[in-house]
């Protein structure tokens, strides 16, 4: 016998849901006490009354042969495979200190260089007033003179080799 103070533990056999959280189908097309009877809420004749389909696709020309399928395909995209090239100005270097090693690792710990990246380049706007020793894939020749006139030395890195991997 179960104390008055012990709850009901359920039993599976008995678990229902609650009032109202079960629904009813809707039985679309079977007579106007259903309320979705005759038409069954498509509307009065047309194409969207007498087809299935979505006719608000994009692109979606009433059947004829919409634009983008009617056009050749023509070229290609290499978005997918070209190198993530970042740029860098004289001026943004000034921030390090005299003597220091200006690598990708070096950038990334400044937060001038936050993603992935392929290349640095490093342009030549703006003036350098101390000696760095900068390491980059690559170089402008108004750079290459500042960093040079300034003390510090240019040095290029191979830039990463694309995968063979098919």
């Amino acid at each position: 016998m179960a104390d008055e103070t012990t709850p009901e533990v359920p039993i599976l056999s008995r678990l229902r849901p609650p009032a109202g959280a079960v629904k009813k189908k809707k039985r679309k097309g079977r007579g106007p006490g259903s309320g979705l009877g005759k038409t069954a809420g498509k509307g009065m004749k047309g194409q969207k009354a007498r087809h299935p389909g979505d006719f608000s696709k994009l692109g979606f020309e009433g059947g004829q042969t919409p634009l983008y399928r009617r056009l050749p395909k023509r070229g290609f995209n290499r978005t997918k495979f070209a190198k993530k090239t970042v740029v860098f100005n004289v001026s943004d270097l000034d921030r390090f200190d005299a003597g220091a090693t200006v690598d990708l690792d070096a950038l990334r710990a400044s937060g001038l260089l936050s993603r992935k990246v392929d290349i640095v380049k490093i342009l030549g706007n703006g003036e350098l007033s101390k000696k760095l020793t900068v390491k980059a894939h690559s170089f402008s020749k108004s750079a290459r003179s500042k960093i040079e006139a300034a003390g510090g030395s240019c040095e290029e890195i191979a830039p990463p080799q694309a995968s063979t991997e098919a």
